[in-house]
């Protein structure tokens, strides 16, 4: 997600889950064709997060389920490809584009999913971590449905840097993707961060359910 209108993306958090799907829902029709050129960057990082065939994955924050097409080739027939998203309208416009057709697609809240204690393992979650209200409590859950040794990747098509620039606005100290702020907070919720790059044309940190 790299629109500029979104405020949180320069470290401001999300009031409630509320406010966060109202601004998404009226973007959900034509959210995609905002930022047409980020296909590649997605299947990089989907690349390196590395789902094996035959995985289970969730897309956490699916928003229209771009990413499901990539996970399902990576996890191949016999795997399983979930896409979870508050936002109603974005699962509206998921279907609307055949995503359902990769994978299972849930109108959920990433901090109270519907699905198993470690049944995951590997979760995709593009744009999605400065959304939240409540970061930590959502990266609780993730591992709860996660079996230990899944992975986990937090992933942006641009850079932190690269981002607050093109708002005028400099890097938040308390920006939640700083690692000096994600590794304890990952830490704190069951996951162990093993990469974190955060360059002008990316960012994707790594980590491992402990």
């Amino acid at each position: 997600m790299t629109d500029a209108s979104v405020p949180n993306d320069a470290g401001w958090q999300s009031s409630s889950a509320e406010s966060t799907r109202a601004f998404f829902s009226a973007r959900a029709a034509r959210w995609e064709e905002k930022f047409p050129d980020d296909g590649p960057a997605f299947a990089a990082a989907i690349a390196e997060l590395a789902p094996a065939e035959g995985a289970t994955v969730l897309d956490a924050g699916c928003g229209t389920g771009r990413a499901l097409p990539l996970l399902r080739e990576a996890v191949g027939t016999t795997g399983t490809v979930i896409g979870a998203d508050l936002t109603p309208e974005m699962i509206v416009s998921a279907r609307e584009r055949g995503r359902e057709a990769y994978g299972r697609l849930l109108v959920a809240d990433v901090a109270r999913l519907p699905l198993r204690d470690a049944g995951l393992d590997a979760v995709f979650a593009a744009g999605l971590i400065s959304h939240l209200p409540d970061p930590a409590a959502v990266l609780t859950e993730l591992a709860r449905v996660t079996a230990p040794g899944g992975r986990l990747a937090l992933f942006h098509p641009v850079g932190r840097a690269t981002l607050a620039a093109r708002r005028g606005r400099g890097l938040a100290p308390g920006d939640v993707r700083a690692e000096r702020n994600l590794r304890p907070l990952l830490a704190g919720a069951g996951w162990t961060l093993t990469s974190c790059h955060d360059t002008d044309d990316r960012y994707l940190a790594l980590a491992t359910r402990a």
